[in-house]
Order: C-alpha cells, then sequence, then structure tokens
C-alpha cells in the first residue's frame, strides 16, 4: 500500500517532483511496473517542461548514466564488505548511498523512455524468464 503523497527527488540534475497517490488509476495502490510507469512519465514531463529533451539523446543519458553509476560506486570503494541495513554506516553515508542509487535509478528509467521501452513490464517478464 503507497502512503498517501510521497515525493520522489530528482537529485542534482533533475531537482524535486512530487508524485502522489492520486495520480496513479488505483488510488492509493499499485504494481511496480505502474509505479515505474508514472515515475517515468513524470520524469520526462519534468525535463520537457525545462527544454532539456534537446540535451537527452540516448547517447548523453547513457553517458549521464555511467557517471551516476561512478559516483554510487565511490560511497563504497573503502569501505570492504558491509553487513545487511549498513549497520556501521553514518546518517550522512546513507543518505549519499540513497541519493546516488535514486539518480541511478531515474538515469536507466529515463534511458528506456528514450528508447520507448516499458522498464516495468521488462522488469516482469525478465523476472518470469528466469523464475
Amino acid at each position: 500500500m503507497l502512503q498517501e503523497n510521497f515525493t520522489f527527488h530528482f537529485f542534482e540534475v533533475f531537482g524535486t517532483v512530487e508524485v502522489t497517490s492520486s495520480s496513479l488509476a488505483n488510488k492509493g495502490t499499485c504494481s511496480v511496473a505502474e509505479m515505474m510507469f508514472e515515475l517515468s512519465k513524470r520524469l520526462a514531463e519534468f525535463a520537457e517542461l525545462r527544454g532539456w529533451d534537446k540535451y537527452h539523446s540516448p547517447r548523453n543519458l547513457l553517458l549521464a548514466l555511467v557517471g551516476e553509476v561512478g559516483e554510487l560506486s565511490e560511497i563504497s570503494q573503502w569501505k570492504g564488505e558491509v553487513a545487511k541495513g549498513l549497520p556501521n554506516w553514518s546518517c550522512d553515508d546513507k543518505e549519499q548511498l540513497e541519493e546516488d542509487l535514486s539518480d541511478v535509478l531515474l538515469y536507466l528509467m529515463h534511458v528506456a523512455d528514450v528508447y520507448g521501452l516499458d522498464l516495468g513490464q521488462a522488469d516482469l517478464t525478465k523476472i518470469i524468464e528466469n523464475a
């Protein structure tokens, strides 16, 4: 069950966009695929409103995604193996990790959108194929 309202943060490049459960078809509940579709739609609208579409070619988005993966790896680079839940990490490091993971996810979703792919459906298909 989704919270009544929740906010996705498009860190650094994307600013902040609010997506509410009322914008989803099931008013408070949705599948992962529906959530990804809604988030992808909002991300595209956010970029379009700012005139960023001309810069968001597949190549540019892939390069940006690689950069974000690099940032994600930096936070773990010297920490060695960590326990589930990151019990020995500081709150600041956990927050940074959360932001970096969000950036990677959002760029990945935007790349799929630019290619015209439904990443939510592709995920479900992949899970079924691997079952």
